[in-house]
């Protein structure tokens, strides 16, 4: 018969590692949730691959073959020290099988030399409006919660102004990308950083949260838009930038003037997003679940996001949260750019999102674009469809 010392002495080791595997299973957790709570602008999206420069030639470029090198439409190409600009791919190059000859636009900054490591990123201007495009533009500083927020304002002959914001990966420069577009058509813009940005203050936590305290800038940003002449506006946002926008869609004291929202590639699950950033890290399946309840504890984020345009909470006890994302209320018009190829943030949820409204809420469907990079896919559609939505609202 066990003694009880030896008894005592297996219930404490076995104690001793439960709590073992407990902790690092906390400390794994909270490791995986960095992958979207400390997502750095500027910085590639966890599973954007990096490409190798095989050569460079007059209008030509030539990358490692992956289906990213391969996606339709006009990119950032980003390197450690380096920025170019590329268009379609040239099927009719010649190449090798583990290749592919695209279109080179232009190289902003830095050079292209064989053996560079680059990615795609969605921004393809570098700089502010007057030195990347030419455009007159003040830079004025935002009253925010936690300090002043720098903003670029171009101005334009409009009473309705459109406050376009950035998400995960790319700074605020992914504005620019639409800049001209909106300018040509005369729409004042503003375009903010917010916290954890370059030059804006930095979150208490040090974390991303995914647009639900963020959101609290853009609120700022739509007061300094009503207090120098903004009559109406129109919320531009990306990834959790479009998050953010409906956030404040739903809670701004200046919600009244918001008569458009454009939503690009919107975080509408935190948890699923989240989710996506550790598996493309390489997180084990197992870990996930982890993360989501890291990210809950280092946060306070909701178990799952509540109604996008008022707020009420979404059962817990659902099968799917994720199906109670309807506005409570009717939403002022919006038009959502998304696709299927998203891995970041579903595509089925904005789906969902458009189908509580049809006659308030559209869909324009962009196929072979990865996250928040809709309008590089086919530029010329996005700013078609675009126009028709800002058409009534000028």
């Amino acid at each position: 018969m066990r003694s009880v010392k030896a008894t005592a002495a297996a219930v404490t080791t076995a104690l001793a590692a439960a709590v073992t595997a407990g902790a690092a299973g906390i400390v794994a957790g909270r490791i995986a949730s960095d992958a979207g709570l400390k997502a750095p602008p500027g910085r590639p999206l966890p599973g954007e691959p990096r490409l190798t420069v095989h050569s460079t030639a007059a209008g030509r470029i030539t990358l490692t073959r992956d289906l990213a090198a391969l996606r339709p439409g006009t990119y950032g190409l980003q390197g450690d020290s380096s920025h170019a600009v590329i268009g379609p791919v040239l099927t009719a190059e010649p190449h090798s099988a583990d290749t592919v000859v695209r279109r080179l636009e232009r190289v902003t900054h830095g050079t292209l030399k064989s053996g560079d490591k680059v990615w795609l990123t969605p921004n393809t201007h570098v700089g502010d409006p007057r030195s990347a495009l030419g455009l007159d533009h003040a830079d004025v500083d935002i009253p925010g919660e936690l300090g002043p927020l720098p903003a670029w304002f171009v101005p334009g002959g409009r009473n309705t102004w459109v406050i376009a914001v950035h998400g995960l990966g790319p700074t605020r420069e992914h504005a620019l990308n639409v800049l001209e577009f909106l300018h040509h058509h005369r729409f004042p813009v503003l375009t903010p950083a917010y916290r954890g940005d370059d030059g804006a203050p930095r979150p208490p936590d040090g974390l991303h949260h995914f647009g639900e305290t963020e959101w609290h800038d853009l609120d700022a940003a739509m007061r300094y838009a009503v207090d120098h002449g903004a009559r109406q506006l129109v919320l531009h946002g990306w990834s959790t930038g479009a998050t953010m926008a409906l956030r404040a869609a739903a809670r701004s004291e200046h919600r009244t003037r918001v008569k458009g929202l454009v939503l690009d590639s919107p975080v509408l699950s935190w948890e699923r997003t989240l989710r996506a950033l550790a598996a493309a890290r390489h997180t084990p399946g197992v870990l996930l679940p982890l993360a989501v309840r890291a990210a809950q504890g280092r946060t306070g984020l909701p178990s799952e996001h509540a109604g996008l345009y008022a707020d009420r909470t979404v059962p817990a006890d659902r099968e799917d949260r994720t199906a109670a994302l309807g506005p409570a209320e009717p939403p002022p018009p919006t038009l959502i750019f998304h696709g299927p190829d998203d891995t970041i943030a579903p595509w089925d949820l904005s789906r969902r999102l458009a189908a509580t409204h049809p006659d308030r809420i559209s869909l324009h469907t962009v196929h072979q674009a990865p996250h928040a990079a809709m309008w590089n896919a086919d530029p010329t559609a996005y700013e078609e469809a675009l126009r028709r939505f800002l058409t009534p609202l000028m």
